[in-house]
């Protein structure tokens, strides 16, 4: 089982990571893993928070020599930003010597649409802090990392993975407008929005900036696309082990995001059959598997991989700390009271399209080491090279297309 733990605030000293089921013997590329984290810190409407932290990576353990031992991976990602928080967040009981920063009071005004609320509800805390800092969207940085590594693997055997940004607000690509991967992946990552499209996103552009204006804050949906997946992850045997409901519940448990489509999403409840199932056809060369005109399941039949791309759309509600705020109740008072105000973003969904694209890495490297898993990369190679001459045999003794 591949699998990872974070820790760590918003604004603590550092995040910290582990993952544990990696494999012996993969080369890691410490440049690109910054790369990633680079690539979520991007992005039209985001914060100030996003011109302090320049977030790196750094590995403590599992790997030596630039590769992995098969042990636990250890990785710790710094703050920047503790030196301004140390009065606030210091860990000992009282206020160290030398603690820099401010000391800032209590946060008793929960935000609504945040844990702040349901937070200290659950704790018993009488200081919001104590749930915010760590139910801040921060925490994503941790699995960007972990996702990197995931990333790297299944790129060792040829699955890439890309994303766009198809909403923002009210403005969105068209229901018929397919994104290809080679699209999403050609979009430069200092695009503001990582929209396919252009002028569209010029019009997006403008749908935040009047919400800054107002004190407002907007959402929007992006798609995580999988190219390369081998036929055959996940399973339809038991509900736990289907790879849709695996990639779901990813994607919700990323910060903000309230629902998920796989393929055409929600589109499936109002279409007719006809225009919903991707039909299969004879296959278009010797040995090889029958083919779809259409891949409107997103690559997924039955909780198993099917051999087209994955596709999964994460749909994400506006960010909760409004600069114009909504009403809420102070919880010291219990009297009525703006809600309270933490630095925050705009807009953070082609942020959370990165995340995105981590949290699938990480699900379809899972379900590739559990079916063609091993301790060491060379063990892998072996069983996935084994499946797929098994696979093409299977075929080829079908015949070949007329």
């Amino acid at each position: 089982m591949l699998r990872f733990l974070t820790a760590g605030e918003s604004h603590g000293q550092a995040l910290v990571i582990t993952v544990d089921g990696m494999p012996a013997g993969l080369d890691l590329d410490i440049d690109a893993l910054n790369a990633q984290l680079r690539r979520r810190q991007g992005g039209y409407g985001r914060g100030r928070r996003m011109a302090i932290e320049s977030d790196r990576a750094e590995i403590l353990s599992g790997v030596r020599k630039g590769r992995t031992t098969g042990a636990p991976i250890a990785m710790l990602i710094r703050n920047r930003d503790w030196v301004n928080w140390q009065q606030t967040m210091h860990v000992e009981r009282e206020m160290p010597d030398g603690a820099t920063g401010t000391r800032r009071a209590d946060v008793t005004r929960p935000r609504p649409g945040h844990a702040d609320l349901a937070g200290v509800v659950k704790y018993g805390h009488d200081d919001v802090r104590d749930v915010l800092e760590r139910a801040s969207a921060r925490e994503t940085a941790s699995r960007v990392a972990a996702g990197s590594l995931a990333r790297q693997l299944l790129g060792r055997f040829g699955v890439r993975i890309a994303s766009h940004v198809s909403v923002i607000g009210d403005v969105m690509l068209p229901a018929d407008r397919v994104v290809s991967f080679d699209e999403a992946a050609a979009i430069p990552d200092d695009a503001p929005l990582r929209c396919a499209d252009e002028s569209l996103q010029q019009q997006m552009i403008k749908y935040i900036d009047a919400a800054r204006d107002a004190g407002d804050t907007v959402g929007g949906a992006f798609e995580v696309i999988a190219t390369g997946v081998p036929t055959g992850l996940g399973s339809y045997v038991q509900w736990d082990r289907k790879l849709d409901g695996r990639l779901g519940q990813a994607l919700l448990c990323i910060h903000a995001i309230k629902a998920v489509g796989i393929g055409i999403g929600p589109e499936v409840a109002i279409r007719p059959g006809s225009r919903v199932h991707d039909e299969i056809l004879p296959p278009r060369r010797e040995a090889g598997p029958p083919v779809r005109p259409t891949n409107r399941a997103g690559g997924l039949e039955g909780g198993v991989t099917n051999g087209e791309d994955v596709r999964v759309t994460g749909f994400m509600k506006p960010i909760s700390t409004l600069m114009n705020p909504l009403r809420s109740t102070d919880l010291t008072t219990m009297t009525e009271a703006p809600a309270a105000i933490e630095r925050s973003d705009v807009c953070a969904v082609p942020a959370a399209a990165v995340v995105g694209e981590a949290m699938v890495a990480f699900v379809l490297a899972d379900a590739f080491l559990e079916k063609f898993g091993g301790d060491s990369v060379d063990e892998i190679e072996r069983h996935y090279a084994a499946t797929a001459e098994q696979v093409r045999r299977r075929f080829a003794a079908r015949g070949t297309p007329a």
